[in-house]
């Protein structure tokens, strides 16, 4: 059994929502859940996000900046900030912490309920760290 962990993260690296999806499921599958009502004036986010009518449009309509570099397979190529793309390491690091704790590492529970409440207690660590 596997998991992906879907997250969103502040622009100090804290943690402000979670998802949980089957670890064959697409990336956009969390980012429908977790960015239909972000409060972030700016999205950034790598390659993976890069679905113009699922992920990029409905951002735009709601006023928000799109921080994602286009797939190396579309003929035309988005323009983004290079230089606050280099934030998406926060997210990256945040993944990290996470990981430090064995429990999630390793996916001890057995219902993705007790995962989720897993993650929330130790994201509430780094949180708080």
């Amino acid at each position: 059994m596997s998991t992906k962990i879907h997250a969103t993260v502040d622009a100090l690296g804290n943690p402000t929502g979670f998802h949980l999806t089957p670890g064959q499921a697409h990336d956009l599958e969390g980012a429908d859940v977790l960015l239909v009502d972000t409060a972030a004036e700016t999205v950034i986010a790598d390659k993976g996000y890069d679905a113009q009518a699922r992920v990029v449009e409905p951002l735009l309509a709601q006023g928000k900046d799109v921080i994602i570099p286009s797939r190396s397979t579309k003929k035309v190529a988005r323009d983004y900030d290079q230089y606050l793309y280099q934030a998406r390491h926060l997210i990256e690091n945040f993944f990290a912490k996470l990981k430090q704790y064995r429990a999630i590492a390793t996916r001890y529970d057995k219902t993705a309920r007790n995962f989720l409440g897993a993650i929330h207690l130790a994201a509430t660590v780094v949180w708080l760290a």
